[in-house]
């Protein structure tokens, strides 16, 4: 397995998983590698230390060396995409139904519960008027998070 530095055209940095070197270069040629943040299909590889383990021809352990801060826009990025994580695993994906279900919960009709769904521009605005919250999440980060 090869794991590989990535980052898209706004410079949204992230990890991919690779058979081998040949899988990204041909993955990336038909535009399947695309930025889990933005859906961007620009990516290129950055450069990275080769990772081998060599653990077993290494004496006694040693003192762990405390590892430097992470990247602040790496950190961000990090934590946005566990919020979405998140927010995916604690919500009922009710699809096109978005609109009609939310009036549902707001009113009593049905249990209290955390959906997601998908509504148009007009059906979020009518909701927003009828005094229930709703959030927009950018297409790209409802499918597969890294």
């Amino acid at each position: 397995m090869l794991v590989l530095n990535l980052s898209c055209n706004r410079e949204h940095r992230f990890e991919g998983w690779f058979g081998s070197a040949d899988d990204f270069e041909a993955q990336l040629g038909r535009g399947l590698v695309g930025c889990p943040v933005c859906a961007s299909t620009e990516v290129q590889r950055l450069p990275s230390a080769p990772r081998l383990n060599v653990s077993h021809l290494r004496g006694p352990a040693a003192e762990p060396k405390p590892t430097p801060p992470a990247d602040p826009q790496q950190q961000v990025q990090q934590a946005a995409l566990q919020a979405v994580r998140q927010l995916l695993a604690r919500t009922e994906d009710v699809g096109e139904r978005f609109a009609e279900e939310a009036r549902r919960i707001h009113y009593g009709e049905v249990e209290q519960r955390g959906i997601r769904g998908r509504a148009s521009r007009e059906e979020a605005v009518a909701l927003a008027d009828e005094g229930i919250a709703v959030l927009a999440v950018p297409e790209a980060l409802k499918g597969t998070l890294q």
